[in-house]
Order: structure tokens, then C-alpha cells, then sequence
């Protein structure tokens, strides 16, 4: 399992409760709020408002929902105004961790953040300390069981840039820019798209063998996941499904 890949790291949980659901759709529809404020409420007009109007989807968000969140965020609704932060820090074993946040009281999530450091030890990072060693990517994902080399000439010639397998799942990655062309492209031609998103993606990963520390990164990793205000971590990690297996 690789750091960046949140998909995959559902392997190790036990599975979303109602309650998680709740929460995960709240992140989404901030997600499409700031996006539509900062991009105005035509997805065709906006890029940013379109990856995530479509993340929402994959997430089975309800249709009216989303559409209630761009009012909203464009002065149909009374809405909140939210700020996009990003924190830096490391788990155990050096592991850098990324921290995206959208709040509107930046004290509270910086309080919140750094104390869930400290209860799960890991430490905070100063603006820059880590962020340079994450590249921002379109990142899809599609089931494993397709043909690689089919999955791979279709991707490559739609103008994604590798396909990598992860556990049960394909991940595609391609330019930030060109992320719903390519999806376009593989959905006109026939592939079922799981997941689409912008992630940051490590330029080199730690690689973590043994239980005990594997542990300790996901359960600050989860911490940090189920703060109100974090909507994604992003880690430069890789543990091997033996191990994820043995935490599960």
C-alpha cells in the first residue's frame, strides 16, 4: 500500500459506518463549495468544480446535495466561507505526511492538527519542510482484474502517464490538467472509472516492514483522517499487503 493512495487504504479498515459516511460526505461538499466559490458554478467552465462534482458522485453523494452546495457557494444559499491550509509533518520512522484542511477558523484546525501529532507521535513540520517532495497528480482508479496491457495502451494513448497495480485495483496517474480527458477517454471507451481525484504523489516512498511501526503511521494517518476539518493525508509510505494483512 502506497502513501498516497486513500483507496487503498480502506483495505485496512473495518469498514465505513454510518456515522463515517456522514462525515466523508461533509468533506466532499465543502470540497465542492470551495471549489465553486473560487471558480463560479458551471463545471464546464471550471475544472476544479468538475473533478470534485465528480469525486462527490463516485462517493454516491446525492445529486440535489451537491446541487445545494454550489448554490450555496455561489450566493443562491447562505453559506460558510472556508480556507484552504495545508499542514506538513512526520509519523514514526521519518515518515513526511501531507495535511490539506479547509476551515473557517484556521486556530481550531491548527490546534487540532498539531495536538493529534503529539497524542500519536508524530511531529509538526515547518511550512516547506515537506511539501517538495510531493508532486500533484490526477490519480483514477479502475478494477484490477482488467488486461494490463489493454488497460495500458488505452491509458497511455488517452494521455495518462503510467498505470500501476494496487492490491485490486488499477491506479492511473496523469497530469493534474488532464485528468478528466483522460477519464473522458476511458469511459467513452468502454472502462468503468472507480475513483478519480487530484492527489499529491511522493517522489520516493519509506519503505515500512514491520507491524508494530506500519501501526503507528496508519492510526496517526487515520487520526488526522477523521478530524472535521482535514479533508486529505497524504504520506510518503509503502507497506506490503503482508504486513497490512496482519493488521487487519
Amino acid at each position: 500500500m502506497s502513501g498516497h493512495s486513500k483507496w487503498a487504504t480502506i483495505k485496512h479498515k473495518k469498514g465505513a459506518t454510518d456515522a463515517k459516511r456522514a462525515k466523508v460526505f461533509a468533506k466532499l461538499i465543502r470540497q465542492v463549495e470551495v471549489a465553486a466559490r473560487e471558480g463560479g458554478p458551471d463545471p464546464d467552465m471550471n475544472p476544479s468544480l468538475r473533478t470534485m462534482f465528480q469525486k462527490a458522485r463516485d462517493a454516491s453523494v446525492p445529486l440535489d446535495t451537491i446541487k445545494q452546495a454550489i448554490k450555496r457557494a455561489t450566493g443562491g444559499l447562505e453559506g460558510v466561507n472556508y480556507e484552504q491550509i495545508t499542514y506538513e509533518g512526520y509519523a514514526s520512522g521519518g515518515v513526511a505526511l501531507l495535511i490539506e484542511v479547509l476551515t473557517d477558523n484556521r486556530n481550531r484546525s491548527g490546534s487540532d492538527v498539531r495536538s493529534t501529532f503529539t497524542k500519536r507521535g508524530g511531529s509538526m513540520a515547518e511550512p516547506g519542510a515537506v511539501a517538495w517532495q510531493f508532486d500533484r497528480k490526477g490519480v483514477m482508479t479502475l478494477d484490477g482484474s482488467i488486461d494490463e496491457d489493454e488497460l495500458m495502451e488505452a491509458a497511455i494513448e488517452a494521455g495518462a502517464e503510467d498505470i500501476v497495480k494496487e492490491g485490486d485495483l488499477w491506479r492511473v496517474t496523469t497530469d493534474p490538467h488532464d485528468l478528466h480527458a483522460v477519464r473522458t477517454a476511458l469511459e467513452e471507451g468502454g472502462y468503468k472509472v472507480e475513483s478519480g481525484d487530484l492527489a499529491m504523489i511522493a517522489q520516493n516512498h519509506i519503505a515500512i516492514e514491520d507491524v508494530s511501526s506500519a501501526k503507528k503511521v496508519l492510526d496517526l494517518i487515520d487520526a488526522l483522517d477523521d478530524l472535521d476539518d482535514v479533508q486529505d493525508v497524504y504520506g510518503n509510505f509503502n507497506i506490503s499487503h503482508e504486513t497490512l494483512a496482519q493488521l487487519a
